[in-house]
């Protein structure tokens, strides 16, 4: 399957962990598209861990827990489809899940077969209990094969945590997305851990097969499976300015149900889904020596300066227009646009300079203007 552009979404994990079921994820559809979710791009409902019996039937096929799921897993993909959703399932490549369900290694193609008659759209294959003697690329490859022959397009997130380098061979598996970083937490330090990370590894994103840094914790205020001490409003916009600035798949994690409006602002932004969901998916790159300074072209022209303050103080920015591409006698400068304001900062020219607020961001996007 070919996916152009990072996937977004939800995926129960975040906030259900083990105690996801039918009755939630049905309401959770409904949420998606009541509240405005699907017209903003998130397509995909993943039932993450959990979701099956602890042994295979007879045939060596997965079965949904009757207790969780007392109409099945097709009328659950069906229900989901009816909502204009794509509908997203769950294993490892391992022997066994991470939380010890039945993995599909060596049932690869019997799995692939299962999820395309349920109906299945999305599948997130996590790396837990993976064979020592098996590497990594060859059991993704495997999956990869698998889906690609099953009859129905469906999306391979291989979730491997970037453990065995996987930067370095994910492309050649036939996977869409691929997880660069450990889990998330809802804690400030979690979202700072998973920038950095990025920052030695940026070079390896690219089209086709997007670096995921992991769910969003967007509005879970320190609820939920990976609920711990929460962020503030600032951090949360912050977190989500970084995800879109690096083309991250955004999976919503927490429960959009209860999401006030302030969290809606953040998760809906379209000008800020818009650096996400650019087409020419171009790598970022540093600006004037600031590590937290990061420019990306887009495929209009425009150029989105994201500059991230992950430290507990003030940060100064200072950005010379030459590190962008206009030498002072060019006659050109950047109209600039705040992404999160949509304030219009008017024509700028030969420089840029502004403090950050600790763990603060800001998003301009910048168009190249005659003086």
């Amino acid at each position: 399957m070919v996916v152009s552009r990072p996937p977004m979404g939800w995926n129960s994990w975040n906030t259900f962990g083990p105690e996801i079921d039918e009755q939630t994820v049905r309401s959770m559809a409904d949420v998606m598209v009541s509240e405005g979710y699907l017209a903003a791009g998130y397509e995909y409902l993943v039932i993450d861990d959990c979701w099956a019996l602890r042994e295979r039937d007879a045939n060596g096929r997965m079965v949904p827990n009757p207790e969780k799921f007392p109409s099945g897993m097709k009328a659950v993909a069906d229900y989901v489809h009816s909502k204009g959703l794509k509908f997203g399932i769950y294993s490892c490549v391992g022997n066994y899940t991470c939380a010890g369900f039945p993995g599909s290694y060596e049932y690869e193609f019997i799995d692939a077969e299962t999820f395309a008659e349920w109906g299945v759209d999305f599948l997130k294959l996590d790396y837990c209990y993976k064979p020592l003697s098996e590497p990594g690329a060859r059991l993704y490859r495997r999956m990869a094969l698998a889906l690609d022959n099953c009859g129905r397009d469906i999306l391979l997130s291989a979730c491997s945590w970037g453990a065995d380098e996987t930067h370095k061979w994910i492309k050649t598996t036939g996977s869409s997305m691929w997880r660069s970083t450990g889990d998330v937490v809802d804690s400030w330090a979690s979202v700072k851990n998973l920038y950095e990370i990025q920052r030695g590894i940026y070079e390896y994103n690219g089209a086709l097969c997007f670096n995921d840094m992991d769910m969003l914790i967007v509005g879970m205020n320190g609820k939920g499976n990976v609920g711990v001490a929460g962020c503030t409003l600032e951090e949360y916009r912050t977190h989500f300015s970084i995800w879109s600035f690096f083309g991250s798949p955004l999976m919503m994690g927490s429960d959009i149900r209860e999401a006030d409006d302030d969290v809606k602002a953040i998760l809906q932004n379209p000008a800020v889904i818009a650096v996400d969901q650019d087409p020419a998916f171009r790598q970022p790159y540093t600006v004037h020596g600031n590590p937290h300074v990061w420019a990306r072209h887009m495929a209009d022209g425009d150029i989105v300066l994201g500059i991230f303050n992950v430290d507990d103080n003030p940060m100064w920015v200072f950005v010379p227009f030459s590190e962008l591409g206009i030498g002072r006698i060019a006659g050109r400068g950047f109209q600039m646009t705040d992404l999160w304001t949509g304030e219009d900062l008017g024509v700028k020219k030969e420089q840029f300079t502004l403090s950050v607020a600790p763990h603060a961001s800001k998003l301009f996007r910048l168009k190249l203007a005659r003086l």
